[in-house]
């Protein structure tokens, strides 16, 4: 007699589990694109990166200029506090002197004060002497007081100099605050940038941008050698043509952020450097530096102006002529010769 079995039943959670497998499996699929490396973002095409990289440079250069600024006003603020110390120190000194005196003067009056004035004058061999001394003794009472008014003067002083000098070491601290932030914006963008830059090939690598790359091929060993005499005779005076040539002598110098020369600049740094050469003193930052001379149009340019890109005034050049400047671009170029179209024009000012 054959034995019966019951049919195997398949067990409804084994085939969940199956399911939920081989879902989970599939989903691993998609999200590796089934060759291991997870998920990523889209490949860039070099367009893209360069666009996103010059954007990057763009926020560090913005961010770059308010580290200027904050390094200048810390700087100044550090100026002042030493200033109001050392006025303090010199203070000090003559009220310890004044303080010397008075105590003498103290010490004589409290040995000499035991006897009445009377008594004194009684016992005095020489009494037409002694009256002589009393007037004597009044009139430099009178210094004394004198000289305790003064005393209590300088503490005053004294303490209103040290109220100031905490005010600015208050500044000095929020100042240093401050340029460790625009530091760490600055540190970050850049990083960022190299990190985009080293996906791409050597020639994505070695310019930024499009833009850059026609001012580079527009920037030839002619145009270095013969358009600094060129541009200086056109500059409006001889401080500007200096500056002009100052800027041609720079040409290849590498984009330092807050650098000001003399072997590296950023933007505003190669200018404030350039002038400074020609005996000129010029702030530090671009939109101070918008401001530190007479606007003129586009149409009116020459040689020796400084020429101001974006909405924010965040990038500088120094103008040469046949509607080219010379500036640091950012960390990808050095110092070159550019069109003033390679970024959006802002204005101009002539600052001698």
């Amino acid at each position: 007699m054959a034995a019966h079995r019951k049919p195997r039943q398949r067990s409804m959670g084994g085939g969940k589990a199956r399911t939920a497998a081989t879902i989970a499996l599939a989903g691993a699929a998609t999200a590796t694109g089934f060759d291991g490396t997870g998920h990523a973002e889209p490949q860039l095409t070099p367009g893209q990166v360069r666009a996103k990289v010059d954007k990057l440079y763009r926020e560090a250069e913005v961010a770059t200029e308010k580290y200027n600024g904050a390094k200048e006003k810390a700087e100044a603020a550090g100026q002042r506090l030493k200033s109001l110390q050392d006025q303090a120190a010199r203070k000090e000194e003559r009220l310890n002197s004044a303080r010397d005196a008075l105590g003498s003067v103290a010490a004589a009056q409290y040995r000499a004060g035991g006897l009445d004035p009377a008594v004194q004058l009684a016992l005095s061999g020489d009494p037409d002497r002694y009256l002589e001394n009393a007037e004597f003794v009044e009139r430099a009472g009178s210094r004394q007081n004198a000289a305790v008014a003064g005393v209590r003067k300088q503490l005053r002083e004294i303490e209103q100099l040290r109220g100031a000098a905490h005010i600015e070491l208050t500044s000095l601290k929020s100042r240093r605050a401050e340029l460790k932030q625009h530091r760490k914006t600055i540190t970050g963008k850049l990083g960022t940038a190299r990190q985009l830059l080293s996906r791409t090939g050597p020639q994505e690598r070695s310019l930024s941008g499009a833009s850059q790359d026609r001012a580079s091929r527009s920037t030839g060993p002619r145009d270095t050698l013969a358009a600094p005499g060129s541009a200086s005779s056109q500059a409006p005076d001889s401080r500007a043509a200096a500056a002009v040539s100052y800027a041609y002598q720079k040409l290849g110098s590498p984009y330092v952020w807050g650098a000001t020369g003399p072997n590296a600049f950023d933007c505003s740094g190669l200018v404030q450097a350039a002038y400074r050469a020609a005996g000129v003193s010029l702030p530090r930052t671009t939109y101070s530096q918008i401001a530190a001379g007479r606007r003129v149009s586009r149409s009116e340019l020459r040689p020796g102006d400084l020429v101001f890109f974006y909405t924010g005034i965040s990038h500088v050049g120094i103008y040469v002529g046949d509607g080219r400047m010379i500036h640091a671009p950012n960390p990808s170029a050095p110092v070159r010769v550019a069109p003033l179209d390679e970024m959006p024009y802002a204005g101009a000012t002539r600052v001698v």
